[in-house]
């Protein structure tokens, strides 16, 4: 397919909102792009491990620490960092250049990783992750920003197929990096590693990413038809005069504070307070105050973090609430799966993760060769059939046998993985075509802004559900020597020797059906991206042209 394509089936809608995007300076061949392209894959390698790494520590951590009340700060305090940077970083990528923004976060997350690796108690060591998380924000947004700034449309799944499978490898290999060096060395090992990694993708990014100075006029901001990012080797061809950027700070620290103060309220709810309680009320109240505030605040700035066009346009709102929805049912996978291996299927804890990672391993490759589909129908249509099986495999996994054997569920994760991969690149890469340089990091930072929103949300709906069901198996049950309450399930399953055969039979049983029900309420989340698509996203994105042939990369 060609980005400058016109009515043919399955060519989408070319939009003409100014000249083509130029690459002035920019690579002129793939030997060019390299050392960049390994910048960016060595910087999603940083955000990718981290958590993963992280979780295996965990034990050693506490141990050394202490603070087993608290640890899952490490991960909610992290979470919440990159989540509220996500649109100040976007924007400020679009108004200030890639290359600062890139540089700062990794700068950014390398202290944070430093300290990380000083920390005296859990309480710095949470910290000193928010500092983490800062430049993991960072990290995530410009790296995908400057991944379709490189490439021309029809490349682009290249590029974003190498990303995919960092993740997908990082999603494997952390846990097992975690356990060696937890297991071999210092658990401060851990942050430490990120150091010579990070300096090799700084070095890389100083040396070789360079974009061309550009005119910043009222129209390309507000049109987004700026120039292509030049990137890789070579200077700019020449100097064009340059307003001085005007940065929305008042609007940085509204989302900021506003996106704190309710992604607390999620995190915590129903974990370290009941959702009805005080503590609850006054964040979400809090946040439904400054988000109020902060809207006022950005109809009146004149280049705003979260401009109104991200939902004024149909292609983005659209794609918006659909990954949205796509964070919320992830959290069936990634956080309920490992338990239901190791609580129901009696798996240990490296078999329950090689079933999560087979979903981990097909998305890349359905992302890789989801081209070949949206070239023949288009974005939204791929992403429709993607969404589509994911709901329909979501709604199997109820289906298994009781007690079942781990190929079911590994199955499972493969097809679930292969059909997300259809899904969620397209509207990434179709996003990212229809808007010029201008606006090119605004609008990859919000998508992703709201996957992460989902999966807030999901993680406190699905535990709640998760607890409702458990709450009323234990509130009903005829077995005698059970737990209490649900805090003691887990505990109670981690040792089932405590419990007599039919308790802890029972306690499985249980496990299975809230776990069947999270599943149910995944495919639930699934159907409403479904909607968002079909009935908000224009049947063709308008694309815009890419560069002529004389300026493209050979």
């Amino acid at each position: 397919m060609s980005g400058s394509g016109g009515s043919t089936e399955g060519t989408e809608h070319t939009k003409d909102t100014g000249p083509a995007e130029a690459i002035p300076g920019g690579p002129r061949t793939p030997r060019g792009r390299g050392p960049v392209v390994a910048a960016l894959m060595l910087g999603m390698a940083l955000a990718a491990l981290d958590g993963t790494v992280v979780s295996t520590a965990v034990p050693q951590i506490v141990g050394d620490l202490g603070g087993f009340a608290v640890f899952s700060w490490l991960f909610s305090g992290y979470l919440l960092a990159v989540t509220v940077t996500l649109p100040v970083y976007g924007k400020l990528s679009d108004t200030l250049g890639r290359k600062p923004v890139l540089v700062a976060g990794i700068v950014l997350f390398l202290i944070g990783s430093l300290l990380c690796a000083t920390a005296w108690n859990m309480a710095s060591l949470i910290a000193f992750r928010v500092v983490q998380g800062l430049g993991g924000g960072a990290l995530q947004g410009t790296v995908q920003t400057i991944a379709a700034d490189l490439y021309p449309l029809k490349e682009r799944p290249k590029i974003q197929a190498k990303l995919s499978t960092v993740w997908a490898s990082s999603s494997v290999a952390g846990p097992a990096v975690g356990g060696f060096i937890a297991g071999y060395a210092d658990w401060r090992w851990i942050f430490l590693i990120n150091l010579p990694v990070g300096a090799v993708a700084l070095w890389l990014v100083v040396r070789y990413l360079h974009e061309p100075h550009r005119a910043r006029s009222g129209t390309d901001t507000a049109r987004g038809t700026g120039t292509r990012a030049g990137t890789a080797s070579g200077a700019g061809t020449g100097r064009a005069p340059r307003s001085r950027p005007r940065i929305d700070w008042a609007g940085a620290v509204g989302v900021f504070a506003t996106g704190a103060l309710l992604l607390t309220a999620l995190v915590q709810g129903g974990v370290a307070w009941p959702w009805l309680s005080a503590p609850s009320l006054a964040f979400l109240g809090a946040s439904a105050f400054l988000a109020a505030f902060t809207v006022v605040i950005e109809r009146r700035a004149a280049e705003p973090i979260i401009p109104g066009w991200v939902w004024r346009r149909r292609t983005i709102a659209a794609v918006n609430l659909a990954l949205g929805a796509l964070g919320l049912l992830m959290v069936a996978p990634t956080v309920f799966l490992p338990t239901y291996a190791q609580s129901v299927l009696g798996l240990g804890p490296i078999a329950a993760g090689f079933v999560l990672s087979a979903m981990t391993l097909s998305w890349p490759v359905s992302a890789a060769l989801s081209n070949r589909v949206y070239n023949r129908v288009g974005f939204r249509q791929t992403a429709v059939i993607g969404i589509s099986l994911a709901t329909l495999v979501l709604l199997s996994f109820p289906l298994l046998p009781y007690p079942g054997h781990a190929w079911q569920p590994t199955l499972i994760m493969l097809l679930l993985g292969a059909a997300l991969g259809l899904f969620q690149l397209p509207l990434i890469i179709g996003v990212q075509s229809t808007v010029g340089w201008a606006e090119r990091g605004t609008a990859t930072a919000s998508i992703l802004f709201c996957r992460l929103i989902g999966q807030s949300v999901g993680a406190a709906v699905f535990g709640a559900v998760a607890n409702s069901v458990l709450s009323e198996r234990l509130a009903s049950a005829p077995t005698p020597g059970l737990p209490e309450d649900v805090d003691g399930v887990a505990r109670a399953l981690e040792d089932p020797a405590s419990l007599s055969a039919e308790a802890a039979e029972y306690l499985r049983r249980a496990m299975d059906t809230a776990v069947d029900h999270v599943y149910v309420g995944a495919a639930g989340a699934g159907a409403l991206a479904l909607l968002a698509l079909l009935l908000l996203a224009p049947r063709r994105f308008p694309v815009l042209p890419d560069p002529p042939a004389d300026q493209q990369d050979p």
